[in-house]
């Protein structure tokens, strides 16, 4: 049976609308949560088996990372004797400034450059990261009815990884995977989250992104 892939913090808007569509799409998903009651719970609504986000780690060849900033290195930190080298780290994390009671429209500066940079120095050696999945909407992925049209930007320091990452993303119907380039440039996919809310705000919708110009 092929590995499933883990959604750390899959019990959190965002990872349960993914668990949703990959699900639905054939991809055998795990859910995880700090409490591996919760996870199971809501890994049951969807049909899904669910865990603590360590165990749910461990049996996973890729591990998407749905936390909020303000988590992300406590979890990274749990994290560090479950994850293991050859792992794809998919990394969602946005630095809004609402981790510190700030706005949601505004972004945090992170020492590293950005939060998938962050996780990147965080991570045990040979767990290879990406970061994406910064701008989909959550609340169009729970919606079994809404239809997607959009791009995920994808950033990383080797193309095999992104192709991964692009692949799993793939998947779900509507979503187009778009190479960024290398990880650093994290810290432009990364803001766009604050740029969206509030587009959303202004606009009451659940925006977006779509580059234009590719085959």
């Amino acid at each position: 049976m092929t590995a499933p892939v883990a959604i750390v913090g899959g019990t959190g808007a965002l990872g349960a609308g993914l668990a949703a569509r990959w699900h639905a799409a054939g991809v055998p998903v795990l859910i995880g949560s700090r409490d591996a009651e919760r996870a199971v719970e809501a890994a049951g609504k969807l049909g899904l088996e669910g865990a603590a986000n360590g165990p749910a780690a461990e049996q996973a060849d890729v591990v998407v990372l749905c936390v909020p900033f303000r988590s992300q290195s406590e979890t990274l930190t749990n994290l560090a004797g479950h994850l293991r080298a050859g792992q794809l780290l998919i990394d969602a994390t946005v630095p809004l400034a609402a981790a510190v009671s700030g706005k949601a429209t505004r972004t945090l500066g992170v020492w590293q450059g950005s939060a998938a940079q962050q996780a990147a120095e965080m991570a045990p050696e040979g767990v290879r990261v990406v970061s994406a999945l910064h701008t989909v909407s959550a609340v169009n992925l729970r919606d079994p009815e809404a239809r997607l049209a959009e791009d995920i930007l994808v950033c990383g320091d080797r193309k095999a990884d992104k192709r991964e990452a692009i692949d799993l993303i793939e998947r779900i119907e509507g979503l187009r995977g778009v190479d960024c380039g290398r990880l650093e440039n994290s810290r432009t996919t990364e803001a766009l989250t604050a740029l969206l809310i509030g587009i959303n705000v202004r606009y009451k919708t659940h925006a977006g992104i779509r580059v234009t110009g590719l085959e």
